[in-house]
């Protein structure tokens, strides 16, 4: 498509190193795939630089647009958090990630939908270059190790889109997707462009890839130099969190339990819970993060990163009054016994967690109730502008709380409440009890516990949308859904003047939108990708929906 010729031409300026070099021979003469595979077999180390290359996209300074929220994938996590309800933000100057608050950032001619589009394109064009540079039969183990790291991230990408640009996954397998682009179809894709890939089209890719990268990953003996690469327990944590958005409860507490044990890393300790953290990813709980070094770009712009828009106590937008909050109402369910209370200050704008030299800084700062402490400023330096903080993008707590749900969704609603009870017991709250007793009831429990564990890690979005739950911003309270059409009233809240608004969605009975409010929910492919698939037109797009109205 004549979109992704763009993409892709941009591409060939960026550091693929490997990639490039893998293109043509010294005469400069153009290599075949075959030739492509057989120089890496005989020199594994020709292809080491684009997969390094690959991770370093996670990150890149104003990659698609000028704008100060655009570096990266920890942009799109800002983007869905704050379109969901534990997140929080003033609707001031200095809040790049306020359309979001009424989602007026999912149009298609927003430079958010193509920041989000573009950014996650340009990954998988490197993944495409990796996986055809390398047999796929290949017993090398050090090339097992970076053809898996190719396909898990392809994976990844493919299961992000999916989720933004097209409802969850059950009852909507064959509503239209996303274009899928891979190394067998890119050049036919640039050249004639591509539809739109159905739901089950694009899962059936990402679990495809993620099978084989698990088998790659178990295969070889290569060990990743550090957490910027997957390992095979992450692998398995990755199909995991895909599986339980398909349903299928057995293979996802499978893959959950399995990740446990096979992964090195631990859940923190009641203490270690205690003060803020999760700031590198050489901490015990990671799995797979996104390494942030204090020379790239997004560090030394000081503010054009994610710690700027989301730390309380280094410099950046935050501490000028982009402060993100925790949704009162979650607040009041969060235990006085649990760890995770101190993640955010109290009603007084205090919490337990801070040293006193770090409440100091946050009374002398003026930093309002429930504000979040959760993440550490880089270096556990108070108003540092080196925001060099490494991303998290999977933490082996989540693993326990997929298995809990799995379990009990499975059919054993009594091994779920066990195994979620004793995680928050051991880890968090040991006064914690967990009185469901029904499969969606431990599942809900569950989902509390996600919002608490997980806030402001880029997952609260995607939930809302497996489990069907809407944006409800008035309280924590939310509707259950019926089977047969129903007209639902989600309430949107607006942080200026705490206003509420409402999206009156009509709901199919396979959960399927059928109305143009609920649209509201998923993004439009941006206007650039309209224009330059010969293969789409504007009514191959998602419905538009209405601005929401405020209601009393």
């Amino acid at each position: 498509m004549k979109l992704n010729k763009l993409l892709y031409i941009a591409l060939s300026s960026m550091a693929l190193v490997g990639c490039v070099d893998l293109d043509t021979e010294p005469n400069s003469d153009t290599v075949t795939a075959d030739q492509k595979s057989e120089v890496v077999e005989q020199d594994p180390d020709k292809v080491s630089a684009s997969v390094s290359g690959i991770t370093t996209m996670f990150s890149v300074y104003m990659n698609t647009s000028g704008n100060h929220n655009d570096f990266g994938y920890p942009s799109i996590m800002l983007f869905t958090d704050s379109r969901g309800i534990d997140l929080v933000g003033f609707d001031s100057g200095y809040n790049w990630f306020a359309s979001g608050l009424d989602l007026l950032d999912r149009a298609t001619t927003t430079y958010i939908t193509d920041c989000i589009w573009s950014t996650i394109y340009n990954q998988i064009y490197a993944t495409n270059q990796v996986v055809a540079s390398i047999d796929p039969e290949t017993d090398n183990s050090t090339l097992q190790f970076y053809l898996a790291q190719a396909l898990a991230i392809r994976a990844f990408d493919y299961f992000t889109l999916a989720q933004l640009f097209q409802f969850t996954y059950e009852g909507n397998e064959d509503a239209p997707c996303v274009p899928l682009i891979l190394n067998t179809n890119a050049e036919e894709a640039a050249a004639n462009g591509i539809k739109r890939n159905t739901v089950g089209e694009v899962y059936d890719q990402i679990i495809d890839d993620l099978n084989n990268a698990v088998a790659l990953l178990e295969a070889s003996d290569f060990r990743r130099a550090d957490k910027r690469y997957l390992s095979y327990d992450v692998a398995l944590g990755l199909r995991a969190r895909v599986e339980l958005v398909m349903q299928d409860w057995a293979a996802a507490a499978a893959d959950a339990e399995a990740a446990i044990k096979n992964s090195s890393a631990n859940p923190i300790s009641i203490a270690a819970a205690s003060k803020p953290g999760f700031k590198a990813m050489t901490e015990p709980n990671w799995m797979w993060g996104i390494y942030i070094a204090e020379t790239d770009r997004v560090v030394t712009s000081g503010i054009v990163n994610w710690p700027s828009h989301m730390g309380s106590l280094n410099y950046g937008y935050a501490s000028v009054g982009a402060w993100r909050r925790i949704n009162s109402t979650l607040y009041d369910q969060i235990n006085p016994t649990d760890a995770r209370k101190g993640w955010f200050l109290d009603g007084n704008a205090t919490s337990a967690n801070l040293t006193d030299e770090q409440q100091e800084y946050v009374d002398e700062m003026g930093i309002p109730a429930y504000t979040q402490v959760k993440f550490a400023p880089y270096g556990d330096e108070l108003e540092t502008a080196t925001n060099a903080n490494d991303i998290p993008l999977m933490r082996i707590e989540e693993m326990y709380l997929i298995l809990a749900e799995a379990q009990a969704m499975g059919g054993n609603p009594s091994q779920g409440a066990a195994t979620l009870q004793s995680f928050v017991q051991s880890y968090r709250d040991p006064a914690y009890t967990c009185t469901a007793g029904s499969a969606e009831a431990v599942q809900n429990a569950v989902w509390l516990q996600r919002r608490i564990e997980l806030w402001g890690e880029g997952l609260s979005y995607y939930d809302l949308l497996r489990l069907r739950k809407g944006i409800d911003r008035a309280s924590t309270a939310w509707k259950s859904m019926d089977k047969g059409v129903a007209a639902y009233n989600y309430q949107i809240f607006d942080t200026k003047e705490g206003e509420r608004a409402t999206i009156n969605a009509i709901l199919s009975g396979n959960g399927g939108a059928t109305g143009e409010a609920i649209n509201a929910l998923i993004y439009q492919l941006p206007n650039a990708e309209i224009e330059g698939n010969p293969m789409l037109t504007s009514k191959d797009n998602n419905l538009g929906a209405p601005a929401l109205e405020p209601v009393n």
